[in-house]
């Protein structure tokens, strides 16, 4: 294959700042069409982002634009219908998080691509980062020792122009929790290389959620290794930082300013011998997430997230809204082997 051909489902921001661009940098890599459900706002972002076509109607996207795959990237609620359409008419599929708002939708999205011999998989981003690679590698090699623990801090302030469903729409899927934890689940995954068996949470309204939903979350989670971890999210919080600290027997990690889609930050190994710097890479995100996906497509690998860790994501960011709501440590089941 000389390249793939892309529809763009949703005309989105993360689509017009980051994945556009990523598609682009791929060999042969088009943006070939993309469908929002308003006609002015389909037409206008097409024109903006230099894109040939632009639809309104999914099954007329999937019929005539000519594409090989599609980027999913619409409110939560519309994942699934859009994903086994897209399988039906045997495109690739990158879908955003989370996959959809219930573990057996996933599994339906999975299966229906599965029974297509389609790629799909999940724009799980920060584990393409240098930072977390560099991480995940240092606990590979021993250099911490065995860990013990893990601390993810990921309390942002959430701009104004994303201020809409996030926070007033629970059929969209809105709340922090179904934005922000599941993609901590998914980076404490990465760097243990390790599934989650537990959690409890609670979470806060803080005044900038409304109808019930959730702006910031805290949470314990117990590893299959024994590992805890603890994370914090917020879209509240204008002056926190970012980060992750994982600590072992004999040694710890601290990366400053990694939980962003920049390849910026700081990674320092601390042990014994004093505070060492870990160097790694700078290169984008998402080229990295679509390298590895067109790779996939032509049978060279696996996309970076995969479907099946969408689907550990998901049931990790359900099963805190369970525990936030029952006050209760809940068990993390998804139907799928433990393991990578």
């Amino acid at each position: 294959m000389s390249g793939l051909r892309w529809a763009l489902i949703g005309a989105s921001t993360i689509a017009r700042e980051w994945v556009t661009d990523a598609i682009r940098r791929q060999p042969g890599g088009q943006v070939v069409a993309v469908m929002s459900s308003d006609p002015k706002r389909a037409k206008d972002y097409a024109a903006a982002n230099e894109i040939p076509q632009s639809y309104t109607d999914l099954d007329a996207l999937l019929a005539d634009s000519g594409c090989d795959a599609v980027y999913i990237s619409t409110t939560n609620e519309l994942h699934l219908g859009q994903t086994l359409a897209a399988a039906k008419a045997r495109k690739h599929v990158l879908c955003e998080k989370p996959l959809a708002m219930t573990l057996a939708d996933a599994r339906r999205m999975v299966a229906a691509c599965k029974k297509a011999r389609v790629v799909m998989a999940t724009n799980h981003h920060l584990r393409n980062a240098g930072s977390h690679r560099a991480m995940r590698e240092a606990i590979k090699r021993g250099r911490i020792g065995k860990p013990l623990a893990a601390r993810v801090f990921h309390a942002v302030y959430l701009p104004e122009h994303l201020q809409g469903w996030r926070l007033d729409n629970p059929k969209a899927g809105g709340g922090v929790v179904l934005d922000i934890t599941v993609h901590d689940a998914d980076t404490l995954r990465f760097l243990l290389d390790d599934d989650p068996v537990e959690i409890a949470s609670m979470t806060q309204s803080a005044g900038m959620a409304k109808k019930g939903l959730a702006d910031a979350a805290m949470s314990v989670i117990r590893f299959k290794s024994g590992v805890i971890a603890q994370t914090h999210e917020a879209f509240t919080s204008k002056y926190a930082g970012t980060g992750v600290e994982i600590h072992g027997t004999k040694g710890s990690l601290f990366a400053r300013d990694v939980m962003t889609q920049r390849p910026i930050g700081t990674v320092t190994l601390r042990d014994a011998s004093g505070e060492t710097p870990l160097a790694f890479d700078d290169e984008g995100l998402y080229v990295r997430a679509l390298r590895a996906f067109h790779a996939a497509v032509e049978g060279k690998g696996k996309p970076a997230a995969t479907a099946e860790d969408g689907i550990w994501s998901l049931a990790t960011a359900l099963a805190a809204l369970q525990s936030a709501k029952t006050g209760r440590a809940v068990k993390i089941a998804t139907g799928l082997r433990s393991g990578k």
